[in-house]
Parts: structure tokens; sequence; C-alpha cells
């Protein structure tokens, strides 16, 4: 996948990524070599060694604390949206049909086709790109040939 990390920022700490930003990323989460680095010590510290969640935690916030939280956990939800709408995009251009997209997530392949055949650029408001088969012969008979149970 083309990653342009300036389009992204940490799932940890918020912060923007910049052209020489590395992430490690994990299921539409991506961490900051400086939230990697953090962590890893957190979790290797012996007076941690009994923490489940180590991180935020609302034990130690107060509630003006958890109100200026909720702008970067929105923010992160809309980026795991656009990774998972990235992430479709990379499997259709493998010919995988919106039947078995649905299907790996539990869903219809017309609820997967309207949620994801048209895919938004990351670092743009508008769509960068309609999906190719996106109209309804073409992605029947596209689904049709991978799976013969459905029918136009």
């Amino acid at each position: 996948m083309d990653f342009e990390p300036t389009a992204w920022s940490c799932s940890f700490c918020g912060r923007s990524g910049a052209d020489e930003t590395r992430y490690a990323a994990g299921v539409g989460a991506l961490m900051c070599t400086d939230c990697l680095s953090s962590f890893s010590e957190a979790f290797a510290a012996p007076e941690n060694a009994s923490q489940r969640v180590l991180g935020w935690t609302d034990d130690s916030m107060s509630d003006a604390d958890m109100l200026a939280r909720l702008p970067l956990i929105a923010a992160t939800a809309g980026q795991v949206d656009r990774y998972l709408r990235l992430w479709v995009a990379r499997i259709r251009e493998r010919h995988i049909s919106y039947a078995e997209i649905g299907k790996a997530l539990g869903v219809s392949r017309q609820a997967a086709w309207e949620r994801f055949s048209r895919v938004v650029d990351p670092t743009k408001d508008g769509p960068a790109s309609a999906d190719s088969t996106n109209d309804s012969a073409n992605d029947s008979a596209n689904d049709s040939a991978t799976d013969p149970s459905l029918t136009v």
C-alpha cells in the first residue's frame, strides 16, 4: 500500500505525521516511533508488571481530562475508517468481490458495496476514484463469478 505518513497520525499520542515519520501498523492503528519506545519501556518496567493496560486510564483523569480526549478518540476512529476503506480498495484491486468482502465483515454484498464502492483519498476530502466495477451489473457479474449462488 502506498503510504504517505503526512496523511496520518499516531493512534496513541495523536501527533500528525511528517515526511520522516515512521509508524508501527496494527489492525487499523498506527504507533509512532516515540510512542513505540515509550510503551516498550513502560511494559518492561518492573513496577508495571501487574498493569493490564498502560496508557490512558480513566482512573486518574478528571472530567475535563476525559472530555479533552474525546476529539483525539474521534480522530482515531475516523483514521481507522479511512484505513479500512484503503484496505478494501487494495482488496478490490485484486478483483475480490464485494460478496467476499461482505462475508469477511459479516454484512451483505450490497452493504459492502454501498460502504466501500467509492474510495476516499486520505489526503483530501473528496473521492479519489470511483471503483471501476461499482455499477450493479459489473459487480453482480464479478460476484457471481466467485459465488454462483448470487444472482442479478
